[in-house]
């Protein structure tokens, strides 16, 4: 597929604090684009901004906050006079039994994951419609094969997938392309917390390969850039992701099984698991909202 130059092009990206989202931001700066950074945490997006290669700004917004986002749309098309992209990539995760799992915790994964993304892609989309522009919505494998101690997390990736999905066809003949982006276990400080638990690394390391490796972060972001470039309705940060889609209709059958002998042999551990949220950003959600 051709790609569209991203040079003067305005670009959102929700989640842009750290991981994906800050060296997102940094690579579209490079490569001549105009960012918008949003996000719980002002001074490190204060930060990011500051070393980009372009024009730049940042806002404090929570994404499940159809106000906050709303502003942040008008303001972000004062400031730049226009959106051509926005990548819906603000997400938290949490691990652990379902039945054991922390309420709030587990409604906070579908709120910002979920119901985060459709808040900014409301808030946007009247002004991609003006420049008939682009919407990604990051989900992930997650999206493809469930996983057992992450029932929050699968939950909320199958519904953006969905969700992107469908809205493709709503927005597609008003000139606004839609894809969906889906990463494997890639070097964050999401992935970097839930490893941090001795039970949820283990259970991970016993994936089949590929499924069970880390992936760095660089290759992973150049394959998103690309995807936006070409304004792609499937991203895939690792390489065999594509091949996924094609198996997935069997894969809830085949972890049923499978995932019955695991959770029987991990049984007397899983009580030590934690329930909140992981990560530096699962951090920052909860202090934001305790604030």
């Amino acid at each position: 597929m051709s790609r569209v130059s991203l040079e003067g092009q305005v670009a959102v990206v929700t989640g842009a604090a750290r991981g994906v989202g800050e060296l997102l931001a940094r690579k579209l700066s490079a490569r001549g684009a105009k960012v918008a950074l949003v996000g719980l945490e002002p001074d490190e997006l204060k930060q990011v901004a500051q070393r980009l290669h372009t024009e730049a700004d940042h806002w404090h917004a929570d994404v499940t906050d159809h106000e906050a986002m709303a502003r942040v749309a008008r303001e972000v098309k004062e400031r730049f006079g226009k959106v051509d992209v926005v990548v819906a990539n603000a997400g938290v995760a949490g691990g652990g039994p379902f039945v054991e799992s922390d309420p709030v915790a587990w409604r906070r994964v579908i709120e910002v994951n979920l119901i985060g993304s459709a808040v900014t892609a409301r808030a946007f989309l009247p002004v991609l419609m003006e420049s008939r522009g682009y919407l990604l919505q990051i989900a992930s494998l997650a999206a493809i094969t469930p996983a057992p101690m992450m029932t929050a997390y699968c939950a909320s990736k199958s519904g953006v997938e969905a969700y992107a999905h469908a809205l493709r066809a709503e927005v597609g003949y008003k000139g606004v392309k839609v894809g969906v982006g889906y990463l494997s276990w890639t070097d964050t400080d999401m992935v970097r917390g839930a490893d941090q638990d001795e039970v949820m690394r283990e259970l991970r390391q016993r994936l089949p390969w590929p499924s069970n490796k880390t992936y760095p972060l660089g290759p992973a972001v150049d394959r998103i850039v690309a995807g936006i470039e070409r304004r792609s309705s499937h991203v895939y940060a690792q390489w065999w992701l594509r091949g996924m889609q094609g198996i997935r209709g069997y894969l809830p059958g085949v972890i049923g099984a499978v995932g019955q002998r695991e959770m029987r042999r991990f049984e007397p551990r899983l009580a030590s698991v934690p329930t909140g949220l992981v990560g530096a950003g699962g951090s920052a959600d909860e202090a934001a909202r305790a604030s």
